[in-house]
């Protein structure tokens, strides 16, 4: 019975952990879900500046829209025709999953227009929380490719939020490559 579990739970954990295996990232579109607009710019920027150097091509989703605009006009042909134009092929959404670190990857696979027209709830501080755990979800041509997950813990501010954002979503990168 032992043997069954451990078995149960090594195909589980490679099914997990293979989520965003074969992504070979070259090229991505950020697009931040977050509802305030100087938190959207905050994550997509900071990202962007990780994956230029993992020498990925990375622009934000606010250097495709214009101030204001809604994120699900990135599913409108025009929009993507230039953004196919830049060379970029891959959009990763980066969102607030919660404030714990108990959470799982996400088991739902939308597409493209689907995952934008749904809204998000968590900002990116809020007062008494300690950790939280970001979502981030790839699409090739509109269509789900995987999702990983990272989780920052030890968190007092909006700019430890980022701090810890960026120095785990470092280490996370190669997981992407």
């Amino acid at each position: 019975m032992k043997l069954v579990n451990l078995l149960f739970f090594v195909i589980i954990g490679f099914c997990t952990f293979s989520q965003t295996k074969d992504l070979h990232l070259k090229n991505v579109l950020i697009i931040g879900q977050l509802d305030k607009a100087d938190d959207r710019y905050s994550v997509e920027i900071a990202l962007t500046e990780i994956l230029s150097n993992a020498g990925i091509k990375a622009i934000p989703s606010l250097n495709i829209l214009k101030v204001g605009s809604e994120i699900k006009q990135l599913t409108n042909d025009s929009i993507q025709k230039i953004v196919a134009s830049k060379g970029v092929d891959t959009y990763m959404t980066v969102s607030v999953r919660g404030y714990d670190k108990k959470f799982k990857l996400a088991q739902i696979h939308d597409n493209l227009e689907t995952a934008l027209s749904t809204g998000h709830l968590f900002p990116l501080y809020r007062d008494e929380i300690v950790s939280i755990s970001f979502e981030f979800t790839f699409y090739r041509e509109g269509q789900f490719m995987g999702t990983d997950i990272v989780k920052c813990g030890n968190v007092s501010s909006r700019e430890t939020v980022l701090k810890r954002f960026r120095k785990k979503t470092t280490k996370r990168v190669n997981k992407w490559i």
